[in-house]
């Protein structure tokens, strides 16, 4: 990964070129944060952050078709072609590692089958009854036993899911449109919005319930679900992907027509906020701007071409673009951009890394996962007489 202006990063790719407009450093630098985004079809997780001169900072792991991606504090959470992986940080406040201020290992992995894994996200345990009623939220069947979790999007079985102890995964819910549930991708179901913890809307590219009958609806036949009632509360979008729900808000991209905006769930009508030059998927928040993930369409490939994309490109007079933009929430305008030429040409998913400036992770083809061996003395030093 070559960076323009700045030297190669050590452990990246010669054939990945990355340019960023003029204030990008600077805001990641005043926002105390770094970002981490998956590349689909290069098989990718990518780090970007700020070295301690100020340059960008790029870092970059193979994990075979890494697509979703879910982060906490001290974690991520990382879909692949037939695992899901915890990566976690091994690094303690004020640490570093060659440099690094945080160091993701993959601690566990989860063998789930390739059920192709969209957008992964963690469920928390429901509100417990009300003392005065006796009544509360019914608990849908991921949270029997009163336990919360990983949920994921499985785009090829239509449905919500969650880890099994001894299976692929444990079927959650589906769209009611879906007959069964069956290994056919049918109406590709791809993105998922938590509200307070708990799963509550869903994206689909359309409501056809046959094999592969998604791609007949590209242009308008994307639809967003409401969970809990499994309606159909907004219709007629391109390709919808990354529904995020912040600041009261369902936000989304209307990726077919290259839009990112937001649905005005009264009338159930989706309001436009920015245009941006590519495919877009992938969609993170810090404070009062979102951070888009924009993707080359692929050459050759039907799916992405007869979309409404394609005549705004060429009324613009531009070409799309693979990469992130930030946008200012309150005025629809892109602030900063980062741009990647070479041989990643499609993102799929964006996450913000708060509190940090320059992460890294390990993987699986160097000796360093096997040496770099870390101890946690909590139970030690919790034991009596410990000094």
């Amino acid at each position: 990964m070559s960076i323009s202006n700045v030297p190669r990063v050590q452990q990246s790719s010669p054939d990945i070129e990355v340019f960023c407009s003029r204030q990008f450093l600077e805001w990641l630098q005043l926002e105390q944060i770094s970002l981490a985004f998956t590349t689909y079809q290069t098989s990718r997780l990518c780090l970007i952050g700020v070295n301690p001169q100020g340059q960008l900072s790029g870092f970059e792991r193979l994990f075979d078709r890494a697509m979703g991606l879910y982060a906490t504090s001290e974690r991520l959470f990382l879909s692949t072609k037939y695992q899901l992986w915890q990566l976690d940080n091994a690094l303690a406040l004020g640490e570093l590692y060659n440099g690094y201020d945080k160091l993701y290992i993959p601690r566990i992995g989860y063998t789930t089958g390739d059920l192709d894994i969209h957008d992964v996200a963690i469920a928390t345990p429901p509100p417990t009854p009300s003392p005065s009623t006796g009544r509360g939220l019914e608990e849908p069947p991921l949270f029997k036993g009163g336990q919360g979790g990983i949920v994921f999007v499985s785009t090829l079985l239509n449905c919500l899911a969650t880890l099994s102890e001894t299976k692929s995964c444990t079927p959650l819910w589906k769209p009611k449109f879906i007959s069964k549930i069956v290994n056919e991708d049918r109406c590709h179901l791809n993105g998922l919005a938590m509200v307070e913890g708990q799963t509550r809307f869903v994206t689909a590219c359309s409501r056809s319930d046959v094999v592969d009958g998604w791609r007949d609806k590209r242009r308008d036949g994307g639809v967003v679900i409401d969970i809990p009632s499994n309606e159909i509360i907004l219709s007629g979008l391109s390709m919808p992907h990354s529904p995020r729900f912040y600041q009261g808000k369902l936000w989304l991209h209307n990726s077919g027509s290259g839009e990112f905006g937001y649905v005005d769930l009264q009338p159930g009508k989706f309001e436009p906020v920015t245009f941006c030059p590519g495919y877009l998927r992938g969609l993170a928040f810090w404070k009062n701007y979102a951070i888009v993930g924009l993707s080359k369409p692929r050459s050759g490939d039907k799916t992405f071409s007869g979309l409404s994309l394609d005549d705004k490109l060429i009324a613009k007079d531009t070409e799309a673009r693979c990469g992130l933009m930030v946008i200012d929430l309150n005025s629809g305008n892109i602030i900063h951009w980062l741009r990647l030429e070479g041989l990643i040409t499609e993102l799929y998913d964006v996450q913000v890394l708060p509190g940090m400036q320059r992460p890294m992770a390990l993987g699986f083809q160097t000796e360093e996962i096997s040496q770099l061996i870390t101890l946690d003395l909590s139970r030690e030093q919790a034991e009596p007489g410990h000094e």
